[in-house]
């Protein structure tokens, strides 16, 4: 046991349909009990639920989430501990997320500067269809920042909000609620933070939902539309630059795979060989996107048995209902200060 233990909580939203990676799951959370605090907050079914409560350390608050309104979940389980909590600072992530002590410190101690902190993940191990979600991850960093599965936040940012929209991409809308509200964002694309990789099967369920995540980013979900008529419309009208226009989009892919590689030490994490799974995920996005805007259209996207239609608030919206809340509550002038800056 660190005879310091660090200065914030460990939240982990979970939802099982079966216990296949506790074992997995509990040395871990064994392990960051000897550092802070964790709460678990628990959705699973009442005999799965109860299997967790006998394994987990005694030293885990282990909880039911809050009755919530229709959305995702995972919202509603984050903001029951977040209210729960006595800590300023909070880290937030999902059930395959495996930060090391240098990791979690580096994170906290960046709340001293920020509101929200949003790191990097990346696979490991390392099978193919992970190789495949990485090179998402990579073009993601040759653009700008790639969204995580976890991120540490200011407790009084959440609750100055009154929590975040249970939308689809939720990380995304956490944030942008803080920062609607006026606080800081810290982006820090070179801390790298592990993550287990899903069962394929459960990789293949998500190809069509990560697309609809595009819908809350119109520019970026416009070029990913644009892609398959693009090349459709070369390819029938110049059917002798068919080849080389598919070898020439694959091509960029992977260069704009290996630019994200290069960026913030990424090579110390990302090995050469997933660049070259860039151009199977540009076809895959190229085609999903298509599927997402049926869904759309339909009522939105499937997500643990409902359907949810918002990805996210877009930024305008939620500063017309959070703007000025943050320093309304006046927690921690010096960082409100830095913002602007």
């Amino acid at each position: 046991m660190l005879s310091e233990p660090l200065p914030a909580e460990y939240i982990l939203p979970l939802r099982w349909a079966d216990d296949s990676g506790l074992d997995e799951l509990v040395p871990y959370l064994e392990q960051l009990c000897s550092w802070m605090r964790v709460t678990v907050v628990d959705g699973s079914a009442p005999d799965l639920f109860n299997g967790h409560q006998a394994r987990f350390p005694a030293s885990v608050r282990h909880i039911r989430p809050e009755p919530g309104t229709r959305g995702n979940g995972k919202v509603t389980a984050v903001m029951t501990a977040v209210r729960l909590s006595s800590r300023d600072k909070l880290v937030i992530a999902d059930d395959d997320v495996r930060f090391t002590h240098e990791g979690l410190t580096a994170v906290i101690a960046a709340l001293d500067h920020a509101h929200v902190v949003r790191p990097q993940n990346f696979f490991s191990p390392l099978p193919w269809h992970a190789c495949w979600d990485t090179a998402r991850t990579l073009i993601n960093r040759a653009f700008a920042d790639d969204f995580p599965g976890t991120l540490a936040v200011r407790r009084d940012a959440l609750l100055a909000t009154d929590g975040y929209g249970g939308v689809l991409f939720e990380n995304l809308e956490l944030i942008r609620t803080v920062t609607a509200a006026g606080g800081l964002e810290k982006r820090l694309p070179a801390l790298f933070v592990a993550r287990r990789p899903p069962t394929s099967r459960h990789f293949l369920r998500q190809r069509i939902r990560q697309a609809y995540d595009s819908f809350a980013q119109p520019g970026r979900l416009c070029a990913e539309l644009t892609l398959a008529p693009l090349l459709t419309g070369v390819i029938v009208r110049a059917p002798r630059l068919a080849i080389p226009a598919v070898l020439g989009s694959a091509v960029v892919a992977v260069i704009l795979a290996e630019v994200g590689r290069r960026r913030h030490r990424g090579r110390c994490v990302f090995p050469p060989r997933t660049i070259l799974f860039a151009p199977l995920w540009v076809a895959e996005r190229a085609l999903c996107s298509w599927i997402a805007l049926v869904l759309r259209i339909g009522g939105g996207v499937p997500y643990a048995g409902i359907r949810l239609k918002t990805a996210a608030h877009s930024p305008a919206e939620l500063r017309t209902r959070h703007a000025g809340k943050i320093a309304a509550a006046s927690p921690h002038p010096s960082i409100l200060a830095q913002s602007d800056r």
